[in-house]
């Protein structure tokens, strides 16, 4: 194995991790699958790729190729990669559990967008209807028709606050 290979294939790494991150699961897989074909199978760096490589796999819906990974990384060489390979089978082979429909959120498919262009346009003019609702405008209230008489509530309660501070510290003293 050449110096030269092993900097291909970390390079491959990175930009299948970079392209996992991103959502983008099969240019991940393919990077990830050019990666651990450079390398020898026993190394810490490929038990590491196809552990990637395996979690790529379910995001792509390919679960049964990822179960069949795992089950071959169980044997590896390396410790850790053996036992993230048993953690991450264990979880594959877990039951699906059913979500309420009132749980998930739908995203519209976007993909033919490019192509209805001329169906859709958007106006600048804010005058034309848009299809959102401006809020309501507030209703004035006249001042002399509301009771601004003093009822005393006020002199009430800071009178009683007083009392309360005063009885307070002399306590205190």
């Amino acid at each position: 194995m050449s110096s030269e290979s092993i900097e291909i294939a970390k390079n491959r790494y990175q930009q299948g991790r970079v392209a996992f991150e991103s959502g983008l699961y099969r240019e991940a897989i393919e990077q990830l699958e050019k990666a651990s074909a450079l390398l020898a199978r026993n190394t810490r760096l490929s038990g590491e790729v196809q552990i990637w490589l395996a979690t790529a796999y379910e995001a792509a819906g390919r679960t049964d190729d990822a179960i069949a990974l795992c089950e071959q990384l169980k044997r590896h060489p390396h410790h850790e990669t053996s036992k993230e390979a048993r953690r991450l089978q264990y979880i594959l082979k877990a039951p699906r559990l059913q979500r309420p429909q009132e749980w998930m959120t739908q995203i519209p498919d976007f993909s033919n967008l490019a192509d209805n262009k001329s169906k859709i346009s958007f106006s600048a003019n804010p005058n034309k209807s848009s299809g959102f609702k401006k809020p309501a405008e507030r209703e004035l209230v006249d001042l002399s028709q509301v009771n601004t008489k003093d009822n005393r509530f006020i002199w009430v309660a800071l009178i009683a606050i007083g009392l309360t501070l005063v009885s307070l510290i002399w306590l205190n003293v």
